[in-house]
């Protein structure tokens, strides 16, 4: 008889482990899929599904989410969750990928790891039941994890998987996995619930000024999210490094159109100034890349700018704590008519 073959969503977190190894055990072929998302937190040196694929023993297929996520998140058609999560329109998007792959593989089913009521937008009943229909799944995704809890699958009535041996865990206490967890001698579960960035305030708030100030976004822009100090002025975005990794990073991802700023002689940062090239704007960046050196808090500083070269020189004195934090962008989130440029100090 030909082995029945499953796709299976894995995330890296322990859910999604557990209902890989538990369709596994009942002699399906199952290969995982992961899209690589630009928001994961799992782990900062890699997509924690590839350790995951590895200590399940089964292949990984992984694909980018690219551009089309990306549209999604700009107007998600159910909206966000407390930040700019777009929780319902992510799992439709993620099953309309996994669904494509199975028909290329000849897959019988979909499974995932998610847990009736876990999670507070995404995985309650209806929530469930509507993700299914919108990527064109009804009935056919099964979740091993609460599986008793909810209608019998294709998969089930089928016989391709036996129900029996599924199981009917239910709401957000870990306690149940923990336990599977050892019965099953997993140990290595690094992607904690939660692990993405889009439910992070801050963060958040990074995205909505992005969106609201450019109209075509694209990975790179998102990636630069992640790096620096983020400063908004008017069409202006600046970018502050923080340390000498983020420094290099902005240097080497700056564009054709943006100014680099650095000091000559001081200990200091690496800004990125994009948008239009107004005087204000170059001193304003200027005066947060002295703000944020060894520079003497009480003088001026000289600051070299330009795009290949940084042929040019300003000298600014070094605005107040509190002028900076009204353009920091993920610290004050209130509207402004106007961002007027830091004051310096007396």
């Amino acid at each position: 008889m030909t082995q029945v073959k499953a796709v299976g969503l894995l995330s890296g977190g322990l859910d999604s482990i557990l209902a890989t190894e538990m369709i596994v055990k009942q002699g399906i072929d199952v290969t995982a899929f992961n899209v690589r998302s630009p928001f994961c937190l799992c782990k900062k040196d890699g997509c924690a599904a590839v350790d995951a694929a590895k200590q399940l023993n089964v292949p990984l297929k992984m694909v980018a989410a690219g551009n089309a996520y990306l549209r999604m998140l700009r107007n998600p058609k159910h909206g966000y969750g407390k930040n700019m999560n777009p929780c319902i329109d992510c799992r439709i998007f993620l099953f309309k990928q996994a669904k494509k792959y199975a028909r290329e593989i000849g897959a019988s089913f979909l499974f995932t790891g998610e847990v009736l009521d876990e999670r507070p937008m995404s995985q309650h009943y209806s929530a469930l039941k509507l993700i299914e229909k919108e990527s064109g799944l009804e009935g056919k995704i099964l979740r091993p994890l609460s599986a008793r809890l909810l209608p019998e699958t294709e998969a089930e009535k089928k016989g391709l998987v036996d129900r029996t041996k599924l199981l009917d865990i239910q709401g957000r206490s870990r306690k149940p996995q923990f336990k599977l967890a050892e019965e099953f001698n997993i140990k290595d579960f690094p992607c904690p619930a939660g692990g993405c960035l889009l439910t992070c305030e801050e963060y958040a708030k990074k995205i909505r000024d992005l969106f609201n100030h450019k109209k075509h976004i694209t990975l790179p822009d998102i990636a630069l999210l992640r790096i620096g100090r983020h400063f908004r002025i008017g069409k202006n975005k600046i970018i502050v490094g923080r340390d000498e990794t983020e420094n290099k990073t902005l240097t080497t991802r700056q564009t054709k159109t943006e100014y680099v700023f650095e000091l000559p002689d001081i200990v200091g940062p690496v800004t990125i100034l994009q948008g239009p090239k107004t005087k204000q704007a170059i001193k304003t960046a200027a005066q947060l890349t002295a703000f944020y050196s060894d520079a003497n808090k009480t003088g001026e500083v000289k600051v070299n700018y330009g795009k290949e070269k940084h042929d040019h020189t300003i000298t600014v004195s070094l605005p107040n704590k509190t002028d900076v934090d009204n353009l920091r962008v993920g610290i004050d989130d209130k509207p402004k008519k106007k961002n007027p440029p830091p004051k310096t100090q007396n």
